[in-house]
């Protein structure tokens, strides 16, 4: 183990409440509704594919970006669309939502649900990045960004590191932690398609240290990949913000953003 990082200047550590660090991930059983918001990322609003009384599966595209900075939403459950009307989301603002009548449990035959883990990457880069705008996926950071944007390098721009955050620093979170623990080989495959769809080899895990457990797992996983390096990290707020996280792992800055 290297020595703990972290950034050079400010930093709190509050009273921790990881209530549910030791809790295993479990899956909860399926609600009589759901309400399933078209705008769940930053962005354009998804526009919706169905109508009321249409039916629907797990895993069928319901609503399909409008731009670039959108993107796809896919239904979780299977039945009966309802109704589209605005429904209360976390910002506290009505938002157009589909209301689906969960009905079964059918899934879209396209869905591979096969548990066993697929370890060969045969995707080049392009089919990778698609891949991820088809499927709608977004960041959880906050801003939920769409990731394929991030995945698009600027013109003239030149990549050398994949950071993947493990640090986790909010005082109740433990969300990233179990994760770590639990699905760790799957975190390390979706880092080499990550790799192959940018084009780099170099990759940096910050973890704070009052995670050990998952460190343990990442350090032995590590040793079977010569260009993934694992980092302990000193346990305070915000280490986790991308402008620490850099500096901590790279000694390098983010430069403000232009003005104007």
């Amino acid at each position: 183990m290297i020595k703990i990082k972290t950034f050079p200047q400010g930093g709190v550590h509050p009273h921790e409440h990881k209530i549910s660090k030791d809790k295993k991930i479990e899956f909860l059983s399926l609600p009589e509704t759901v309400s399933i918001p078209l705008s769940q990322h930053i962005g354009a609003p998804a526009e919706s594919l169905v109508q009321p009384n249409d039916k629907v599966k797990v895993g069928q595209l319901i609503a399909k970006a409008t731009g670039f900075v959108s993107a796809n939403i896919h239904s979780s459950v299977s039945g009966t669309v309802q109704k589209i009307e605005p429904v209360m989301d976390v910002s506290g603002y009505k938002k157009p939502a589909i209301i689906i009548k969960v009905e079964g449990d059918d899934w879209q035959d396209s869905i591979d649900k096969t548990i066993a883990i697929k370890r060969e990457i045969t995707a080049t880069s392009e089919e990778i990045k698609q891949k991820i705008q088809e499927s709608g996926i977004v960041g959880l950071g906050g801003a939920t960004f769409p990731s394929h944007i991030k995945l698009s390098i600027p013109a003239g721009k030149k990549l050398e590191y994949l950071i993947i955050n493990g640090v986790e620093c909010e005082p109740f979170l433990t969300s990233d932690h179990r994760l770590m623990l639990e699905k760790a080989e799957e975190i390390f495959i979706g880092i080499q398609l990550l790799l192959k769809a940018l084009g780099i080899k170099k990759t940096l895990i910050g973890i704070e240290n009052n995670k050990k457990d998952a460190i343990a797992i990442f350090e032995k996983l590590s040793q079977h990949y010569s260009d993934i390096k694992i980092f302990a990290l000193k346990t305070q707020y915000p280490q986790g913000g991308e402008r620490q996280l850099v500096k901590a792992l790279t000694t390098r800055e983010i430069p403000p953003a232009p003005k104007g």
